[in-house]
């Protein structure tokens, strides 16, 4: 299994809507890959590593399929569409980072 991360970082001034996140954004990524997506968490983040510390990423998700393949094939297509939705919830560019899960 992988785990496709999309992180952002939480940047002073940048703007995030998590409702729209939440509501909107991960259900259509959900909607256009159907099976190619096993499931995905969201995270939103709180606090660094010391008690006065900043998350250093104000959200992600984390995307699981059977492999990079699965992923490809069911997120490719829909490129344009997923991509062009972010403007809606944010201003800041996302980090990813695909990696194989060990233990689930």
């Amino acid at each position: 299994m992988i785990k496709v991360s999309v992180m952002y970082p939480n940047t002073p001034g940048a703007r995030f809507d998590h409702a729209y996140y939440r509501d909107q954004h991960l259900p259509l990524v959900k909607a256009r890959m159907g099976e190619s997506c096993n499931f995905y968490t969201i995270d939103k983040g709180i606090a660094g590593g010391t008690p006065d510390a900043p998350a250093a990423y104000i959200a992600m998700c984390h995307i699981f399929s059977d492999s990079i393949e699965q992923f490809q094939a069911g997120f490719g297509p829909h490129v344009p569409e997923i991509m062009g939705d972010i403007i809606n919830y944010t201003d800041l560019t996302p980090v990813l980072q695909i990696s194989e899960v060990i233990v689930g």
